[in-house]
């Protein structure tokens, strides 16, 4: 269990490649008018993995919190893509009570629950039964199932698999350590070509600041009119590249990377490099003269970036679970998989309800409204 848990200043956070779990996210979502906390766990290692035999020592872990006001009486607590430690299967329900139940009193009294957007491998992931003959992945059982493998271990059964997940819960991995010329064999003949295509038509990418954050503005737009999706504000990316952390244990460097023909914007990505990763956290693009295929020039330029950065992996951040025609993100899907990394499916979000009745309700109505979200 839980031996000893207490808050922490934001800036003492623990260094991670996970941004939304750095004093960088932290900032931003400050900024963006949430609330942050930040939480030191001690746990011994038996209790997370079968294979520690019982000791005096413990593992240190922190976990920070965003609090996400319903209005002025409740809140709720959103773990994004934390706790950053990852117990063996059988061990995570109860690690996620036990790590519940000792936050309970150090949050708000009107807290409804515990959100958290796991970042952990899916359980559904790691098991061959999963998979048809072909390799492709059948995906996750129905909830009821879901939450009986969660809840075993634990003394509530208090874990309920949220309605939706706010984060993405299926995204690439790119190795970098992989030298430039392997990454490149590995890629699907059609993406390596329009990698290299785009450099015969003359795409340059180009590293941008605020000052030129419309130009990133306007293929936001174009893209957001194109696919149908509702538009964040200015501010809201302004915040995102301005934001610093240096004087923590956990900054993030962001760059704005825009593909460019001719003096012409075509194509822009955030790229956010924490610890060992980078990760392309926001993308765009014009719709005309898609044919120069700028976007794949960028992303090839943003793994150059990340790699002269000291990372060894690349986060290409939200894919459809499956090569489903049908599914909204199955366009980001069959592009980021061109590029040869590895499907990872992550478990989502799960909820630790704090208040039962006014959680049924919270959920009830969340469930008329689900979205996809940029958070």
């Amino acid at each position: 269990m839980i031996a000893d848990i207490t808050d922490k200043a934001i800036k003492d956070v623990y260094q991670t490649s996970i941004i939304q779990q750095t004093a960088y996210w932290s900032e931003v979502k400050t900024q963006q008018g949430e609330h942050t906390q930040a939480y030191n766990f001690k746990i011994k290692p038996e209790d997370l993995f079968s294979s520690s035999t019982a000791s005096e020592s413990y593992i240190v872990g922190d976990v920070l919190i965003i609090l996400q006001y319903l209005d002025e009486h409740h809140c709720i607590a959103y773990v994004p893509y934390g706790p950053e430690i990852e117990p063996d299967p059988e061990n995570q329900g109860y690690f996620l009570e036990q790590l519940s139940e000792s936050l309970r009193t150090l949050l708000p009294p009107n807290c409804l629950m515990i959100r958290y957007d796991l970042s952990w491998q899916s359980i559904w992931a790691k098991e061959e039964d999963c998979y048809d003959i072909h390799g492709n992945w059948l995906g996750v059982p129905e909830r009821r199932l879901q939450e009986l493998r969660v809840n075993f271990n634990t003394e509530f059964w208090n874990l309920r698999k949220a309605n939706t997940d706010i984060l993405p819960s299926h995204t690439i991995f790119m190795d970098l350590a992989k030298q430039n010329e392997q990454l490149l064999e590995s890629m699907k003949p059609k993406t390596r070509y329009n990698v290299k295509l785009a450099k015969r038509k003359g795409v340059q990418v180009k590293e941008l600041g605020l000052d030129s954050l419309d130009v990133w503005y306007e293929l936001y737009r174009q893209t957001a009119l194109r696919n149908r999706f509702v538009l964040h504000d200015l501010e809201y990316f302004r915040i995102v590249l301005s934001a610093r952390a240096n004087d923590s244990h956990s900054p993030a460097e962001v760059k704005l990377l825009v593909a460019e023909l001719d003096g012409e914007a075509l194509s822009a990505m955030f790229l956010v490099i924490t610890g060992t990763r980078g990760t392309y956290l926001y993308g765009a693009s014009a719709t005309e003269k898609r044919n120069f295929m700028a976007s794949y020039a960028l992303q090839w330029h943003a793994m150059q970036v990340a790699k002269q950065s000291g990372c060894t992996e690349y986060d290409f951040f939200g894919v459809s679970p499956t090569d489903d025609r049908a599914h909204p993100m199955y366009g980001l899907y069959r592009f980021k998989t061109g590029f040869g990394g590895k499907t990872y499916h992550r478990m989502g979000c799960w909820d630790y309800p704090l208040d039962k009745e006014k959680y049924q309700y919270y959920t009830a109505q969340e469930f008329k409204n689900q979205s996809y979200h940029l958070n």
